[in-house]
């Protein structure tokens, strides 16, 4: 099943327009989609290496953009679609609990959200509900998201045979501590909210 996972990635790596592919799960991760926009961006950057930083800023993009997105829901839409995603998302509990932290550290929970494995959904939808000013929210996601996607694209670039040789050898391996950051992400997100 990973090897078919893996090679799903790949293929749509491939395809004419995986540029566009991209640019809608880096949009949806932000709002909705469980998986992050890695997924796609680093076999897109072994298979490209030579645009490496168009992807990554296609990535940081519409990221930024689906958080805004993530934010307008959690400001206008918050009982209808942000509380249902959060509950999905096992963070709705804790958010009374939050508000007070939040005020205080907003921005540094963006930051977070946007560099880290913590499911930056949860953090554009909080953002929206508990306010917090707009531009402030797009310029740390805009800075958080780019440091990410950069140093990942980055990463790739520099290391690419190696990361494929390890991928290719190790696909069980990789998928584990992908799916440990991703559960560690969640996790995280659970005890600070």
């Amino acid at each position: 099943m990973l090897h078919r996972l893996y090679g799903w990635a790949m293929a749509k790596a491939a395809h004419p327009h995986a540029f566009w592919w991209l640019v809608a799960f880096s949009f949806a991760e932000a709002t909705f989609f469980p998986l992050p926009a890695d997924v796609l961006l680093i076999p897109m950057v072994l298979a490209m290496r030579a645009r490496a930083w168009r992807l990554a800023l296609a990535c940081t993009v519409a990221s930024v953009a689906g958080g805004c997105f993530g934010w307008l829901i959690g400001y206008f839409a918050f009982e209808e679609l942000g509380r249902p995603l959060l509950e999905l998302y096992g963070a709705m509990d804790k958010m009374a609990l939050a508000r007070a932290e939040y005020d205080k550290f907003g921005e540094l929970f963006v930051a977070i959200g946007a560099v880290t494995p913590v499911p930056y959904k949860v953090v554009t939808i909080a953002s929206g509900f508990f306010q917090m000013d707009p531009a402030s929210f797009a310029l740390v996601s805009l800075i958080g998201r780019g440091v990410r996607y950069f140093a990942v694209a980055g990463a790739v670039y520099l290391f690419g045979p190696l990361i494929e040789r390890f991928i290719n050898r190790n696909v069980k391996l990789a998928f584990a501590v992908f799916t440990v950051l991703l559960l560690g992400g969640f996790a995280l997100v659970a005890w600070v909210l």
